[in-house]
């Protein structure tokens, strides 16, 4: 029988522990969450790329620059080079536009057309002379220009973009009328990457995918591509940082390295994508959304150092404490983050579209509350 002094001690000494008892068992878990985390991450980081399938796919590599020389000079071009050893020749063709550079990306790109020339892999190294500053001081000021908050009429970024990486794109287009066909698009932006890279890029999800793209880094561990990224609920990131993610599909599949993490867009440095869509009737084109509907304040959709700083040579790219805080700081703000941008977003199409009879935009998840225009040295926020 325990006597009412007992079971008041018992009361206290449980009020007292239980908080504690729960604290400890929380961290418990949250370490041990964290170190299976860090070894999934560790132990698929150290697999190999898939090998090449038999028959091998014919990849059409797509790619533009612009003031680009020394990514090119010390990892862009070798890299090109080797992939194209690797595809084999009869495989792979190489198209680059390169826009009126003022450093010496001509060069480097001209010494990377001779060594492919000279390896039989067919290609087109196209180079204008046209700068950004030729481009904007165009008297003809139409499609694709904007009147800018700066009382400026300015060229868009997106539509110009657009024009050009449609350009890179025309040989696939007229390769497939000729009866040459090619199994998927690679698109390469100025990045630092590896055959096993893109091996693996490629081989994503068996092959199956609508787009597959990399991550990109230009200041480790924050990853650079916000403008074009979103999971599968069409949200932008949480954080910019590892888990990134506000939806759980996409945020789930990374924790736990799945071979393919789901989202609705992205681009994000490399992007593979079935030519279908571009070569068939439905002739697939890049674009900017109207010129209406930007002046509305919207928008829509690298270096050694920092390739080597998330693919390091031993362990995961992620640290143990890199996860444990990402975990917190993602749930934490999943909920405290209110969907503003989301909703100025929505706002503004509404409002475009009451402007106009049958304005309709189909991507809105992806436009973005931005104003990009090209400048002389670049592109520039407005």
């Amino acid at each position: 029988m325990v006597s009412h002094t007992n079971r008041l001690y018992l009361r206290r000494l449980l009020r007292s522990r239980f908080p504690k008892i729960v604290f400890v068992l929380v961290i418990l878990v949250n370490i041990l969450d964290v170190l299976r985390i860090h070894k999934t991450i560790r132990d698929a980081d150290r697999t190999p790329a898939p090998k090449l399938s038999q028959p091998l796919e014919r990849i059409y590599i797509a790619s533009m620059h612009f003031n680009n020389e020394r990514v090119i000079r010390d990892h862009w071009s070798p890299a090109v080079i080797e992939l194209s050893k690797v595809l084999g020749k009869e495989n792979v063709f190489v198209s680059v536009y390169e826009s009126g550079s003022w450093d010496n990306t001509k060069r480097e790109l001209n010494k990377m057309a001779l060594e492919l020339e000279n390896m039989g892999v067919p290609h087109r190294v196209e180079m204008s002379d046209s700068t950004h500053k030729d481009e904007i001081e165009n008297p003809d000021k139409g499609d694709g220009w904007i009147d800018t908050p700066r009382g400026r009429r300015e060229l868009r970024r997106i539509p110009f973009l657009a024009k050009l990486r449609n350009r890179t794109l025309q040989d696939l287009i007229d390769l497939q009328k000729k009866g040459q066909h090619f199994d998927k698009v690679l698109f390469l932006n100025d990045v630092v990457f590896t055959t096993d890279d893109v091996l693996k890029l490629l081989g994503t999800n068996g092959g199956d995918y609508a787009a597959a793209c990399s991550l990109d880094f230009s200041r480790p561990p924050e990853y650079y591509d916000t403008f074009a990224l979103r999971d599968t609920s069409g949200y932008a990131h949480a954080m910019h940082t590892w888990p990134y993610f506000k939806s759980s599909a996409s945020r789930n599949a990374l924790v736990n390295h799945l071979d393919a993490v789901p989202v609705a867009s992205c681009w994000n440095g490399i992007v593979a994508m079935p030519t279908e869509p571009f070569t068939s009737s439905s002739k697939l084109r890049f674009r900017g959304i109207p010129d209406s509907l930007a002046e509305h304040h919207l928008e829509g959709c690298y270096n050694s150092a920092a390739y080597q700083a998330v693919h390091p040579e031993r362990g995961a790219w992620v640290s143990t404490w890199q996860i444990f805080s990402g975990l917190w700081i993602n749930r934490v703000m999943r909920w405290v983050s209110a969907p503003f941008d989301s909703w100025v977003v929505r706002k503004r199409v509404a409002a475009w579209e009451k402007e106009g009879m049958g304005r309709r935009e189909p991507g809105e998840f992806c436009l973005i509350n931005e104003m990009q225009v090209i400048v002389e040295r670049g592109w520039a926020h407005v």
